[in-house]
């Protein structure tokens, strides 16, 4: 610390943070991490896709808001697999349904199994992950243990053959994937916790008397954020594109109920119909909606990442 504490403010803030001690503090109060480099910023492009994922949440949660025709109404004045036009912005389909009113509602499954699962895994998953990696002992291993065997099963073979026999309830897609994806995260979590468990800021803690729970929500906690947000996003992607699949396979929330991955799969079964029955529009829509969501997620939990991430270097 005496070098530190000789060394100049360009010197100090080449040094950036020590990976015990966190940023190095000078005496100013400011940190060295802030003398050096230019802050980071996120960038238009990362506002552009958060924007984008805001307008397609807003849209699902305010849908029967819109002017928009219901999502199961068979409309017999408007032609049958019609193409897009301004009486349907996005054409109908072999039902007489409006495609865009079906896809606006359909974005609300994706929504609700994608963060809903990650939240259930995080809540799995994760609070035990930080107890876990911070007390270590036979409880950390007997954790451990129950993840590796959860993660041996597929999760995709676990989830079909479970919604098999219970049931393609929304509620019971979103429990089943959030139980499956719970020691995902748990290794995830448990790992970002243990750099941050022995450092000096967090023995520091609990030699003044800081109880466990304290110490992980005041100290551990506000660092492995940014890897909880970022992964979970990516998680959300992840989740989207499983239930995409159950639903191609028919495994998912029943018609005539508006999915992204129902109108995948039912707009599959027309790409090779008769005269008057091939119909694209039914599947690039829906897969245009979903590749943007999940291209979005990803851009805006990898911007998140690299953001928050802080080039340490050893003393």
């Amino acid at each position: 610390m005496t070098e530190i504490a000789a060394a100049s403010s360009a010197e100090i803030a080449a040094l950036g943070s020590h990976p015990d001690r966190g940023p190095v503090l000078l005496p100013d109060g400011t940190h060295a991490t802030d003398l050096g480099a230019p802050k980071k910023r996120l960038g238009i492009f990362f506002w552009m896709c958060a924007g984008w994922i805001t307008l397609i949440i807003l849209v699902a949660l305010f849908a029967n808001l819109l002017p928009l025709p219901n999502p199961d109404f068979q409309n017999f004045a408007a032609p049958q697999n019609g193409a897009p036009g301004w009486g349907h912005l996005l054409g109908t389909d072999d039902l007489n349904r409006d495609i865009f009113s079906r896809l606006l509602y359909g974005s609300r499954v994706s929504l609700i199994v994608g963060f809903g699962s990650t939240g259930i895994g995080l809540i799995l998953g994760g609070i035990p992950a930080m107890f876990s990696a911070y007390r270590r002992g036979r409880v950390d291993t007997f954790l451990n243990t129950v993840s590796y065997i959860v993660l041996a099963f597929p999760a995709l073979v676990a989830v079909i053959a479970i919604g098999s026999f219970w049931g393609h309830q929304l509620w019971k897609i979103t429990v089943v994937i959030g139980v499956f994806g719970a020691p995902l995260i748990f290794r995830v979590i448990r790992a970002s916790t243990l750099s941050y468990a022995s450092r000096d800021f967090v023995m520091a803690a609990k030699a003044l008397g800081a109880s466990d729970g304290r110490i992980l929500a005041r100290e551990i906690f506000p660092n492995i954020l940014p890897t909880i947000v970022s992964f979970g996003l990516i998680a959300v992607a992840s989740v989207i594109v499983l239930e995409g699949t159950l639903a191609f396979l028919g495994l998912s929330v029943p018609p005539p109920t508006p999915s992204w991955g129902n109108m995948l799969n039912e707009g599959a079964s027309l790409l090779a119909g008769g005269p008057g029955q091939n119909n694209p529009w039914l599947v690039i829509f829906p897969a245009a909606a979903m590749f943007s969501l999940l291209f979005t997620l990803n851009v805006v939990a990898d911007k998140l990442r690299s953001h928050f991430d802080v080039t340490e270097v050893k003393l």
